[in-house]
């Protein structure tokens, strides 16, 4: 590559609550001469841009559509309900759904937890993101159920949360297109992965059984067998003269 030329850049777009810095560092370690460029949108976005091209692979929140995706699960998050400081379920470690059958729990249009499985009564209205839905549960509203990275990162002195049992989970994975599977996603894969710098990321390797099998039998592959002196360093191919051989004995 001349002075000149440019290595394309690798796109890797992120929800909010993922934290990609760790893998982002190591990508820019091992790879220098490949830039990468990272942006956060919201959940529906990332895979819109998958779906069009305008990313390369994006860590996202499962499910995705497996006939146009390839993913690798990363991890699962806790889910936790946002409730105001002087609610209820506070005085608890954790929360049941049954304690929020009385309550009105907000469903943000870019949530994908299941609908369908989280307990409480249905607003009305979805609020359209988490950050106008966390405005609704400080303003006594209704709750919150998200996953543990969302609460976090739209902390607020007057929100806490607790722990969820028997509720959705959300899990964070590395997605990519089908049909896009590039040598860099691959690289970025052997990274979320741990592969060390010196991974051959699959490649064959070589068949050592043949080798192994002429140590252990002392024959080689045409079933000869092998004298004392071959395949050692400096072997003339003969019987090998052991030194101690004849050497005489003293006499008492």
């Amino acid at each position: 590559m001349t002075g000149s030329e440019v290595s394309p850049s690798f796109r890797l777009v992120y929800v909010p609550g993922v934290m990609p810095d760790k893998w982002v560092r190591i990508w820019n370690e091992r790879l220098p001469g490949v830039p990468l460029t990272l942006t956060q949108v919201p959940p529906g976005e990332a895979v819109e841009r998958l779906r069009d091209r305008d990313a390369d692979a994006g860590l996202v929140r499962m499910p995705v559509d497996r006939t146009v995706f390839s993913a690798i699960p990363l991890y699962t998050e806790q889910t936790v309900v946002v409730v105001p400081k002087d609610h209820l379920v506070t005085a608890v470690d954790e929360v049941s759904p049954e304690d929020l059958a009385d309550d009105i729990v907000l469903h943000p249009l870019d949530d994908v937890l299941d609908w369908d499985t989280l307990p409480g009564k249905p607003a009305l209205e979805r609020p359209a993101t988490t950050a106008d839905a966390v405005e609704l549960v400080a303003a006594g509203i209704g709750v919150l159920v998200v996953p543990l990275s969302l609460a976090r990162l739209h902390h607020r002195k007057d929100l806490t949360h607790r722990p969820l049992t028997d509720a959705p989970a959300s899990s964070v994975a590395l997605a990519w297109r089908e049909d896009a599977h590039t040598d860099q996603v691959e690289d970025f894969i052997g990274i979320v992965r741990g592969r060390t710098v010196n991974s051959t990321r699959g490649r064959k390797q070589p068949d050592r059984a043949p080798q192994e099998k002429e140590r252990r039998t002392g024959r080689d592959r045409a079933g000869n067998r092998r004298t004392a002196g071959s395949g050692r360093r400096g072997g003339t191919g003969g019987t090998a003269r052991n030194p101690r051989r004849g050497k005489p004995r003293r006499r008492s």
